[in-house]
C-alpha cells in the first residue's frame, strides 16, 4: 500500500506544441466542436486529455476514485468503481481502515489499492472537499489531484484517469473544479511528469466535459 497526505504542486509552465489563435494555448489544447476529447501537452511532456466516458472501463495504469473518508463505498463514481472492481476492493479498504487509516482518509489525501476486477491495475482513492460542510478552499481540491499523482507515480503508473472530484454531491461548480484540476495537474507535471505520461479526465456528462475542455483551452489555467 502506498498512501499520501495533502500534497504539493510545482511551478506551472506553458505547454509546448505551438500557439493557438492570437497567442493563446496550443492548437492541440483547443476544445473541438463535436469531439469527445481535447488534448494538451505540458512543459514536461505529460499529456492532459478530457473525454466523455465511464472511468471504470478505461485502460490505464491507475484510476482515481472520488471516495469518502470512510473508504467503504458510496454513491456516484465511488459506488460505480466499487461495483466494477468487485468485493475485494471493499475488503482492501476495510483492511486500510483496520490498520493504517483507523480515522479514515483526510480530505485532500490519497491512498492506493489494487484495481482487482477493473482494467486499471490500481485505484487511487482521494477525498474531495465538501462545500456543503464549509470545505471551500481550492487548495484542498488541488491536493486531491496532486497527492493522487504523487501516489500513482510512486506505484510506477504512467497513465492515470481522474473523475471530476467534488463536482457531484459535494457541491463544487464544474467549471471551478475543472480550472483547479487542470492548473494543479499542469503544475505537478511541469517537473518532467515524474514518470507519468498521460493524465485523462474521464467525465460522465457533456456538462463536465465542456468545463474541462474550456479549462484545457484557457491560457494560464
Amino acid at each position: 500500500r502506498i498512501g499520501g497526505v495533502p500534497g504539493r504542486g510545482g511551478a506551472g509552465g506553458a505547454p509546448p506544441g505551438g500557439a493557438g489563435p492570437a497567442g493563446g494555448p496550443p492548437a492541440s489544447c483547443m476544445p473541438g466542436r463535436g469531439r469527445a476529447r481535447a488534448t494538451c501537452a505540458s512543459m514536461g511532456g505529460m499529456r492532459l486529455t478530457a473525454e466523455l466516458g465511464d472511468i471504470t472501463t478505461v485502460d490505464v495504469d491507475a484510476i482515481v476514485n472520488a471516495a469518502n473518508s470512510s473508504l467503504l463505498g458510496g454513491g456516484g463514481v465511488d459506488g460505480a468503481i466499487h461495483a466494477a472492481a468487485g468485493p475485494r476492493l471493499l475488503a482492501a479498504c476495510r483492511e486500510l481502515r483496520r490498520t493504517t487509516l483507523p480515522d479514515g482518509l483526510p480530505v485532500g489525501g490519497a491512498v492506493a489499492t489494487p484495481g482487482f476486477d477493473l482494467p486499471a491495475r490500481w485505484v487511487v482513492h482521494t477525498v474531495g472537499p465538501d462545500r456543503h460542510r464549509g470545505q471551500t478552499d481550492p487548495a484542498l481540491l488541488a491536493s486531491c489531484f496532486t497527492t493522487s499523482l504523487d501516489v500513482a507515480a510512486g506505484l510506477g503508473a504512467r497513465t492515470v484517469a481522474f473523475p471530476a472530484v467534488s463536482a457531484g454531491v459535494y457541491g463544487w461548480d464544474a467549471h471551478e473544479v475543472a480550472q483547479v484540476a487542470v492548473r494543479a495537474v499542469r503544475a505537478w507535471g511541469s517537473d518532467d511528469g515524474r514518470g507519468i505520461e498521460h493524465v485523462r479526465f474521464v467525465l460522465f456528462s457533456g456538462r463536465l466535459l465542456s468545463a474541462f475542455e474550456g479549462a484545457l483551452a484557457a491560457p494560464g489555467t
